[in-house]
C-alpha cells in the first residue's frame, strides 16, 4: 500500500489532535495551572515499567534487590524532575500524562493494559521504537526518559563502580 502525501498529512494531523486532546484531558483532570511535578499513580507505574527496560543488564538479579533498586531509581527520577524549572516540569508532566492516559498509551506505545501488567519485552520494544522514530517529538520523549532513568540510577553512589567512577575528588568533598 502506497502512502500519498494527502493521507500522510491527514494521519499527521489526526495524530497531533489525539496527542493534544490527550494532554489536555490529563491536564484538566490532574494539574490545573503551572504546578510542581507530582509522580502520581499511573505515571509512577509507567516509570516503574520503563526503568527496568532502560536499565536492563544493570539491575541486580535478585527479585527483592531488583525491586528495591527500581524503587530507588523511580524516587531519584521524581527528585530530578522536581529540581527542574517549572516550565520543564510541566512538559515532563504532559509526557507522563500521555503515558498514563489509556488511549494515548495504547496509541503511542502499543501497551494494551495498564503499566503494572506491561510485558517487559513490549516496553523495551516501544522504547526502541521511540528511540529510532521518524518523529522528533517521540525521539525527544525517549531521550528524556532515558536521561532521567540513567541519571537517577548513576546518581546513586552504589552504582558508580559499574562504570569505574571512583567518586568525587576528596579535595572537593565537603568536610
Amino acid at each position: 500500500m502506497e502512502t500519498n502525501r494527502r493521507s500522510f498529512l491527514k494521519a499527521g494531523a489526526v495524530g497531533a489532535l489525539v496527542l493534544a486532546a490527550g494532554g489536555g484531558i490529563y491536564r484538566a483532570l490532574h494539574t490545573p495551572g503551572l504546578q510542581r511535578f507530582v509522580l502520581d499513580g499511573e505515571a509512577r507505574a509507567a516509570l516503574g515499567a520503563i526503568v527496568p527496560a532502560m536499565l536492563a543488564g544493570a539491575l541486580p538479579a535478585s527479585p527483592a534487590e531488583r525491586t528495591a533498586a527500581v524503587s530507588r531509581t523511580v524516587a531519584g527520577v521524581h527528585t530530578a524532575i522536581a529540581n527542574l524549572p517549572l516550565s520543564v516540569q510541566k512538559e515532563v508532566q504532559d509526557l507522563f500524562g500521555l503515558l498514563a492516559l489509556a488511549p494515548a498509551r495504547r496509541l503511542l506505545t502499543g501497551i494494551p493494559g495498564g503499566w503494572t501488567q506491561a510485558d517487559p519485552q513490549a516496553v523495551s520494544a516501544f522504547l526502541q521504537d521511540w528511540r529510532l522514530h521518524r518523529l522528533a517529538l517521540l525521539r525527544t520523549a525517549y531521550s528524556a526518559l532515558h536521561d532521567l532513568s540513567l541519571g537517577a540510577w548513576y546518581a546513586q553512589s552504589a552504582n558508580w563502580s559499574a562504570i569505574g567512577y571512583p567518586g568525587p575528588m576528596k579535595e572537593l568533598s565537603t568536610p
